[in-house]
């Protein structure tokens, strides 16, 4: 490896990515327990969303602590870039009123633009935009939207602490 190529392994921010995003995926798995009796009333566009994130969570720190550039990792990501495309689409469905967005939608928006990016880069070799676009998308779509859906009364919210 010469001097000029910085290392793909993962940093200390990326293993604390990764761990938070483990953390994020334990609070959502106990909410979704606890809200067990309410499950029958929860729309499908509800279970979409929250499948889709689950495997988003669930592989970020796989795709962030395993080899990079593998047939794996290629596969691996973009079955996360579909669930994070899928789960920011999805949710310009789940509103409290139709037509009715919050600013948390902004997140939304920004993931729809930025996963094709995301893919773009890795399939042309820019390691480095697609690194940073990475962690761009964990920490503003996922973890800071995934914060906001536990307080203020929102479903994951009402089910853990309710």
């Amino acid at each position: 490896m010469s001097s000029t190529v910085k290392s793909i392994a993962p940093d200390r921010l990326e293993k604390l990515l990764g761990a938070l995003a483990l953390v994020m995926l334990g609070f959502v798995g106990v909410a979704v327990l606890k809200g067990m009796s309410e499950w029958a009333n929860i729309p499908g566009v509800i279970w979409l969303h929250l499948l889709t994130i689950v495997v988003a969570l669930a592989l970020t720190p796989v795709l962030l602590w395993k080899r990079r550039g593998t047939p794996g990792h290629r596969a691996l990501g973009y079955a996360w870039a579909g669930a994070m495309f899928l789960t920011a689409v999805d949710s310009l469905f789940v509103t409290t009123k139709p037509g009715h967005f919050s600013l948390i939608h902004i997140l939304s928006v920004f993931t729809i633009v930025m996963v094709p990016v995301l893919v773009l880069a890795a399939r042309k070799g820019n390691v480095a935009r697609h690194r940073r676009t990475v962690r761009g998308l964990i920490i503003g779509a996922l973890l800071i939207a995934g914060f906001f859906t536990f307080p203020f009364d929102r479903l994951l919210g009402h089910w853990l602490f309710g």
